[in-house]
């Protein structure tokens, strides 16, 4: 079963691109809790609640909506694709939700997921307090390795749960495209920010 999504395109390094919902659609400051830490009221999109459900919450029973929301979209769009590539973690977890959507989806579609296709080759700052676009460009530079033997040739899909700034999601394309050779390259994040686009 699918939830309704708003997509929007998303320009950059790539053939198309989209973001399929906003994440979250109002934050409300509340208070402080009883360690001083400040603490909101959220609505969220129902693609971003069920994200945020899996990400935070480790609730994997949600995956199924989320890659039938997906599929359905695919399909719908006509994006050809070989294979999907997730983008490689910012942060160490013990599962990864990108991954874990990924594989089902791969699974779905009958693609392969290559997952060690992009790897990380330098440590790079957490970006939520990096506003700056070339700022997190020039951070970025020379930070992915692209396993040209995965993709050369191929129609891929690059993968994420969060659109930001698309400073990231522009190197790994960039990559992908010259180093790796792929024929083209999609992008598709579940969910954007409200100030990305």
């Amino acid at each position: 079963m699918s939830v309704h999504i708003k997509p929007k395109a998303l320009r950059g390094e790539w053939k198309k691109g989209f973001a399929l919902d906003v994440h979250t659609t109002s934050s409300t400051f509340v208070g402080y809790n009883e360690y001083g830490h400040p603490e909101f009221a959220t609505t969220r999109s129902a693609l971003g609640e069920l994200l945020y459900r899996l990400k935070y919450k480790r609730d994997a029973s949600v995956i199924g909506e989320i890659v039938d929301t997906v599929a359905e979209f695919i399909e719908a769009s006509k994006i050809g694709i070989d294979a999907i590539v997730p983008m490689p973690p910012s942060s160490i977890r013990s599962s990864q939700p990108v991954l874990q959507i990924a594989n089902a989806l791969g699974r779905k579609l009958e693609v392969p997921v290559l997952d060690n296709c992009v790897s990380k080759t330098k440590r790079t700052p957490q970006f939520e307090d990096i506003y700056n676009y070339e700022e997190r460009t020039k951070l970025l530079e020379g930070a992915f390795k692209v396993d040209r033997d995965q993709s050369a040739d191929k129609s891929l899909l690059l993968f994420d749960d969060l659109y930001r700034s698309g400073a990231t999601m522009n190197a790994v394309a960039r990559e992908l495209t010259k180093m790796g050779e792929a024929k083209e390259v999609f992008v598709l994040a579940l969910t954007h920010s409200r100030s990305s686009l």
